[in-house]
């Protein structure tokens, strides 16, 4: 039996096409590379307040069976204490979340191939990063033929090194090693 993972975004429509490949590649670094990583769209929540209601009281009954949740919210409202409740409020009904929230945005882990052509730093401190950092790069290296504007295309260039990707954003490095953790307890 595989391994399931459902993925939570703030956005499935626009945020799947940059997290399905993004969990497919972390789940292959903790040796997992068959997992059936499924993410939420149904129901379809928009921003943070949506998802967080959803994981508290609507995805336990309809998710349970799943063996691992990850909730990637922007970190503009995911902070650590809230997100740390989040867990221990569905762990309390044998669920497994691990949160990890993008630093700003979760568009960022697309723009890691393309870090030459922006200031790092300034990106991974502008909370405007999706207007201001992302777009420009979408506009410039996506494909405006494809449903999702070559979202899944810039960020498969940043798995092209995943080691690199993770010194980039410690968050996913954080959430790759919570990740292993959980999967040597289990």
């Amino acid at each position: 039996m595989s391994f399931r993972v459902l993925v939570i975004p703030e956005d499935p429509l626009q945020n799947g096409h940059i997290l399905k490949p993004l969990v497919q590649a972390i789940m292959g670094d903790v040796g997992k590379p068959a997992a059936n990583v499924t993410v939420l769209t149904k129901p379809r929540v928009r921003g943070y307040d949506q998802a967080v209601r959803a994981v508290r009281d609507e995805l336990p009954d309809r998710y349970h069976f799943m063996d691992l949740w990850l909730f990637f919210p922007d970190a503009d409202k995911a902070v650590i204490k809230a997100m740390q409740d989040l867990e221990t409020h569905v762990a309390e009904r044998g669920i497994t979340l691990l949160c990890c929230a993008a630093q700003p945005e979760l568009e960022i882990y697309a723009c890691a191939a393309f870090r030459d052509e922006i200031s790092w730093s300034e990106a991974r401190g502008n909370y405007r990063m999706k207007e201001e950092v992302f777009e420009p790069l979408l506009a410039t290296y996506g494909d405006p033929r494809r449903a999702d504007q070559g979202r899944a295309l810039m960020v498969r260039r940043s798995l092209e090194n995943l080691p690199l990707l993770f010194r980039l954003c410690p968050e996913l490095q954080r959430l790759r090693d919570r990740i292993a953790t959980h999967l040597q307890k289990n």
